[in-house]
């Protein structure tokens, strides 16, 4: 569909939900892909994919970082496309909020992305070439009760994507950001019937997202043919950031 040109992707959260169905798609378009999640358990979903090596990662950990970014030079030159998209929420009402579950979703969702974007965004720079997709949340720009912290670090990320595409531009690397809605994965699986409903009695096209919606862009945004657009938010989410 679209040109990849034989480039090489990471992908953070890869094992399960958005990020498996993002690095199975880009492996499928003939990508070679590092898929990365925190535990050797989890990546067993994923070891066995044509095109995708998997790696244990715990992206918060700076040291860690760096442990997979040598394990991608053995790999690969450069990794020519990032895709930021592990998250964690730690849901409470803001009185009860403990610091670490403050702590720990600013970790995971705004400062592994940091870590992760600025190590390899020095091979990215020598070759004059680069595509970064950070996947946020409608709760970056909307805010939902319970996830201050979620929706913090979410929001974090849409500012540090227009920050990063002023800074990178002239050296031909683009960065974008996607903003999804309710999206078919285990993270909705815990909702109640009566929220699922609410949900949908908001949504315009009156149905939940599926995480080849987001693929879908990702492999738009990943190709040649976006080289002319950078320090954007795609809402993929029905239509429900239009309430």
């Amino acid at each position: 569909m679209f040109n990849h040109s034989s480039k090489t992707a990471l992908v953070t959260g890869a094992s399960r939900g958005i990020g498996k169905t993002i690095s199975m798609m880009l492996a499928a378009n003939g990508i070679k892909v590092i898929g990365v999640a925190t535990s050797e358990e989890s990546l067993k979903s994923i070891q066995n994919i044509d095109n995708i090596i998997p790696f244990c990662c715990d992206i918060s950990n700076e040291k860690s970082v760096e442990q997979l970014y040598n394990f991608s030079k053995e790999h690969f030159d450069s990794i020519d496309i990032l895709v930021n998209n592990a998250g964690i929420h730690m849901d409470n009402i803001l009185l009860r909020m403990k610091t670490d579950e403050w702590q720990k979703v600013l970790d995971v969702n705004l400062n592994g992305p940091f870590y992760l974007t600025r190590i390899l965004l020095k091979d990215m720079i020598k070759s004059k070439s680069g595509r970064i997709i950070n996947i946020s949340s409608i709760s970056g720009t909307d805010g939902n009760k319970g996830q201050s912290n979620y929706s913090a670090s979410k929001g974090g990320l849409l500012a540090f994507t227009k920050s990063l595409a002023k800074e990178v531009g002239r050296r031909n690397i683009t960065v974008n950001c996607i903003a999804p809605g309710v999206i078919e994965t285990d993270m909705i699986a815990h909702l109640t019937d009566t929220v699922k409903k609410n949900y949908l009695d908001r949504i315009p096209l009156k149905k939940f997202g599926k995480p080849e919606d987001i693929g879908k862009m990702i492999l738009f945004l990943s190709s040649d043919e976006a080289s002319y657009i950078t320090g954007q938010t795609f809402y993929i989410d029905g239509g429900i950031s239009l309430n």
